[in-house]
């Protein structure tokens, strides 16, 4: 079996609410600023959290497996539009993601009946490699709709 690994390097400087951060990509792909306030504001600040990075990685798997899924079953999209909307509480304990939601928009669907997709796409996000990795200590609910 293949294996391959990717990675992020964080450098930070300070305190954790008065700090910040980098992260980059191994790959150069991205090098995005980090906060400790920003996990927690209504709207950011312009940086990014590992909350937003989990809903990243969730949003392109998922979109991934769900063309791949709507190939499989002999039909194609023009678009696919994943949005994952990861949520998390805030308490004494600390910070806690308790849920993703997936929405998906397939446009200029063909081959496949549009009043399956919601079936179709509940059964790709059991596919999708991070869905798996938080399944159990995450709540993952998928919304799916084609034009």
């Amino acid at each position: 079996m293949a294996t391959f690994a990717r990675h992020v390097d964080v450098d930070w400087t300070g305190t954790l609410m008065e700090g910040n951060g980098t992260a980059r990509a191994g790959t150069g792909a991205f090098s995005v600023p980090v906060t400790f306030p920003s996990r927690i504001a209504p709207e950011g600040d312009g940086k990014t959290t590992p909350e937003e990075f989990m809903a990243a990685s969730h949003a392109v798997c998922y979109a991934m497996v769900l063309v791949n899924t709507i190939g499989k079953q002999g039909g194609k999209a023009r678009r696919v539009r994943v949005t994952a909307t990861v949520t998390g509480d805030r308490s004494d304990a600390g910070l806690k993601v308790v849920s993703s939601h997936l929405k998906a928009v397939v446009e200029g669907l063909e081959g496949i009946d549009r009043g399956k997709i919601q079936e179709l796409a509940a059964g790709a996000e059991k596919g999708c490699p991070i869905s798996n990795a938080i399944r159990g200590s995450v709540a993952i609910t998928v919304e799916a709709s084609a034009t």
